[in-house]
């Protein structure tokens, strides 16, 4: 038997147009439930069904070893889609055993933590249970059109720590045998079992006030981190960053590197904000100097390799006065991983080498090299 967890994510949405990749705490939404299912030990396999290109792209770029995306039948993406549709669809068509056990997950529900689906499943291997319900417990009363009460007696009103409140689905997650599911349709049958999970996790993203509350949540309850210092320098590497990587020779051998203009007004922005910026590459070219100069950074530093990134980065703090902390950097391969992996905001392009996406905690942008993907980091700098 194997656990599989199952997360739909169609590229449309209405009320916040491509939902799932708009950026939660600098990662697109769909990144925080992967991740919680990717460090369970128990799930075996995480399939992201989805219809867009768009969502593949990124989801693949997390380069979460369990991941695989299934391409869904555009039937099963509209507006009026059911969540079951594209659950039957994937178990009809992979390899699944009907032994096997199938965890949806929604993606809107981004506080979900591991320890969260590690207790579901600890309650469907218990004996009894056909399928597992994760829920809230809520103290609310709750009333009927009618003026009927629900769930209290008004006439004889309980205090809040004398009331045992009423349980309510969160739409985090839900688990069943592939058996059952063929069987009645659905995601829950037969005995259910409660999972029950903390009251904060009651909020699922379907809203744009439903993400202002869920930022809030998460600062206060979730595994983000607030940065300690504030960022005061902000560097960037060139080739792969500021440029696509492409070395261009015109036939008398005169090399040319292709920059974008949007970072340009990237530098301008930060700047405009007080920030300090620069430029540490391995190469030495005169293209680099240039640009730097119609960019107006601060810093240029060249010819700088591996650790000399490093290296040039801590003269800069010291002159600056500042620490490593207090620096944003962005690079794109293995030459930028010690400097990446110091600094207190670290990024890289959507293209980025697998090495320098696995650093922990760098921000991997949506924009790939030579495309704007330093604009894209700024902005992110100037929000935060």
């Amino acid at each position: 038997m194997k656990t599989i967890a199952f997360i739909p994510a169609r590229g449309g949405s209405k009320s916040i147009p491509f939902k799932n990749l708009k950026l939660f705490f600098g990662k697109p939404l769909i990144y925080w439930v992967l991740n919680a299912a990717n460090q369970v030990k128990d799930i075996d396999e995480i399939i992201v069904a989805t219809d867009s290109i768009e969502i593949e792209n990124v989801v693949l770029s997390f380069s979460f070893e369990k991941v695989k995306i299934y391409r869904r039948d555009i039937l099963n993406a509209q507006d009026h889609s059911s969540t079951e549709s594209v659950m039957i669809e994937y178990i009809e068509k992979s390899n699944l055993q009907n032994e096997d056990c199938f965890i949806l997950i929604q993606a809107t529900s981004p506080l979900l933590k591991d320890t969260h689906l590690q207790e579901g499943i600890k309650k469907f291997n218990s004996v009894g249970y056909d399928s597992v319900l994760s829920c809230v417990e809520t103290k609310r009363f709750f009333w009927r059109e009618n003026g009927n009460p629900i769930n209290y007696d008004y006439s004889n009103r309980p205090r809040r720590q004398d009331f045992s409140g009423m349980l309510m689905e969160n739409g985090a997650f839900y688990i069943n045998s592939v058996s059952n599911i063929k069987k009645h349709q659905n995601r829950l049958s037969g005995k259910i079992a409660i999972s029950l999970m903390e009251e904060y996790t009651a909020v699922e993203i379907d809203e744009p006030e439903d993400w202002i509350i869920a930022e809030e949540l998460m600062k206060r309850f979730g595994k983000y981190e607030e940065k300690t210092k504030k960022i005061k320098l902000v560097l960037s590497d060139v080739d792969g960053v500021l440029t696509d990587a492409g070395m261009y020779y015109s036939e008398s051998g005169d090399e040319f590197k292709k920059f974008n203009t949007r970072d340009g007004m990237g530098f301008q922005l930060l700047r405009e904000k007080g920030f300090k910026t620069g430029i540490i590459t391995s190469e030495n070219t005169k293209i680099v100097e240039q640009r730097a100069k119609k960019l107006k950074v601060d810093y240029v530093y060249q010819s700088k390799k591996h650790g000399g990134k490093l290296d040039a980065a801590i003269e800069i703090c010291k002159i600056e006065n500042i620490e490593l902390e207090e620096v944003a950097y962005i690079g794109d391969d293995v030459n930028c991983f010690e400097l990446l992996s110091k600094v207190g905001i670290s990024a890289c392009p959507n293209d980025a080498v697998n090495k320098i996406r696995k650093i922990n905690k760098i921000k991997i942008l949506q924009t790939k090299g030579g495309q704007g993907a330093f604009r894209e980091f700024s902005e992110f700098l100037i929000k935060e």
